[in-house]
């Protein structure tokens, strides 16, 4: 039996609005676009895990914020615990470069997520995080 691994994702919305994707480079999901994110690490915080893995893999640094959902993958494999979480970008017009677990990071408009062939739980989560962002800019 897996245990679970508690990990994170970021859902970075710049203007557009756009979502920063990222290719993975290495299993699980070799090749597929999705949220960049990971593995939490010891004595981090989850908003400081998600800060450090979109910065990792995208060169892009955000504020987390919100939690939008928590998403649990299991595979024979692996036993994941995501908590995706909103985030704003430091710098919006900022030009993603992968680097780390990512072969490739882009800023995509959530219309062309069916194209990229995300799965339903990042198309899903993608569209709870730009609907929250609308609501949380309505509040200001």
């Amino acid at each position: 039996m897996l245990l679970p691994v508690v990990a994170v994702g970021g859902v970075v919305l710049a203007p557009g609005p756009r979502v920063l994707l990222v290719q993975r480079a290495k299993p699980p999901m070799l090749g597929q676009w999705t949220l960049p994110g990971g593995r939490l690490k010891g004595g981090e915080t989850i908003a400081q895990a998600v800060e450090r893995e979109v910065l990792e893999e995208t060169g892009i640094r955000v504020v987390a914020g919100n939690l939008i959902e928590v998403v649990e993958i299991m595979t024979e494999d692996h036993h994941y615990v995501i908590h995706d979480h909103l985030c704003t970008p430091a710098a919006p017009s900022e030009t993603p470069r992968a680097a780390d677990d990512a072969a490739d990071a882009r800023y995509v408009r959530p219309s062309e997520l069916s194209q990229l062939g995300v799965t339903e739980a990042v198309a899903r989560v993608v569209m709870k995080g730009v609907a929250l962002r609308q609501v949380l800019n309505e509040d200001e």
